[in-house]
């Protein structure tokens, strides 16, 4: 009998031991040194979630090459390397200003992978900023050029009114299987995309502009970010100014991908946090936990060293950050608080065959 007792006063204090260990989090900022305009891909090649970014802290937004990071489980991001350098010959139209990134996985008939890699740079030929695209058969790299930019200021919709083709988005429909891209900045522009992944569709080139709002809550900068969910088509994207601390997300809905867009009755979801330090929370991309209805914003925000008026380059010194992105029952998307802390380690994800 007092075995019995004693073991299961073992048991007891082991238990209490492991509710009070800290579960593991990871931290706010996730990457190290300057990173901006973070894409967050999930790869059912590898089973490993990868973050493509703007390199920031030179000036004049002024970085030429596009790093990756992977994790198995959002916490820890390990250094893959640069996958693609617009200062070398492995771009020949594009000699700087490498930005705003994003990808899509795309599984072949033969079932093999390939990854498209979208982009803005600055365009030589036209002395403009144009969007471009690079293949590869890992998410990781090496990436081959297409070889010219696939977006230029000439796409742009007639009504549209704003800056260039840059702040690329890439989004596959899974209800249709069709691809689309967006982009732009002072305007928001989006077209399917061809199977071939690397154009678009001229006729479907449409002029998606969310109209009205103020820098208080929605008026549409750039940064464009599509997905779906439970019957409808999410559109956020960035308010204000890169520098500016209020820097933010708003979003509306669609029952297309091409749109039209409905502002959400409460349409800012990510803000800054003076009383935490946090400041420019915007430029996000999106995480779905495949086969879980658990999500994550990927987003940058300034580090509070380097805010206006300071003299060393305010909006060119952004750190990337994930917090938890909730919705409720009405689909509506709830503000997210933005964190120090970030998130814990998530379960293992089951690769889809």
């Amino acid at each position: 009998m007092r075995k019995t007792i004693f073991f299961a006063m073992l048991l007891i204090i082991a238990g209490a031991q492991a509710g009070n260990k800290k579960q593991q989090m990871s931290g706010n900022p996730i990457l190290p040194e300057f990173h901006a305009d973070p894409e967050v891909m999930f790869s059912n090649q590898t089973g490993r979630f990868y973050i493509y970014s703007t390199t920031d802290g030179a000036p004049g937004w002024g970085g030429y090459y596009f790093t990756v990071f992977s994790s198995a489980d959002l916490t820890d991001w390990k250094h893959e390397g640069i996958m693609l350098d617009l200062g070398t010959s492995q771009v020949s139209w594009a000699t700087g200003n490498a930005w705003a990134p994003c990808i899509e996985e795309k599984r072949q008939a033969d079932g093999t992978y390939k990854y498209y890699f979208y982009y803005s740079g600055h365009d030589s030929e036209r002395n403009r900023k144009s969007i471009g695209v690079a293949v590869s058969s890992s998410p990781t790299g090496p990436f081959v050029d297409h070889g010219s930019p696939i977006i230029t200021d000439a796409d742009r919709p007639s009504e549209a009114r704003g800056g260039q083709a840059i702040d690329v988005d890439v989004f596959t429909d899974p209800v249709s299987g069709k691809s689309y891209l967006y982009w732009g900045n002072g305007f928001m522009a989006g077209a399917e995309l061809n199977d071939d992944m690397t154009s678009v569709k001229p006729e479907t080139v449409t002029h998606l502009t969310p109209q009205g709002g103020s820098l208080r809550d929605y008026a549409f900068r750039e940064g464009a970010y599509v997905f779906y969910r439970n019957g409808l088509y999410y559109f956020l994207w960035s308010v204000d100014d890169t520098g500016s601390p209020n820097y933010h997300v708003a979003y509306g809905t669609s029952k297309s991908p091409l749109g039209p867009i409905e502002v959400a009755k409460e349409p800012v979801i990510l803000i800054q946090d003076p009383a935490k330090e946090i400041y420019g929370p915007a430029h996000n991309s999106v995480l779905q936990v495949p086969g879980r209805d658990e999500w994550y914003i990927v987003y940058h925000r300034i580090n509070k060293n380097y805010l206006l008026p300071k003299p060393n380059g305010p909006g060119f010194h952004r750190q990337v950050c994930i917090d938890r992105m909730e919705f409720n029952s009405d689909g509506t998307i709830r503000r997210v608080q933005p964190t120090h802390e970030g998130v814990p380690a998530i379960k293992k994800v089951k690769i889809r065959k």
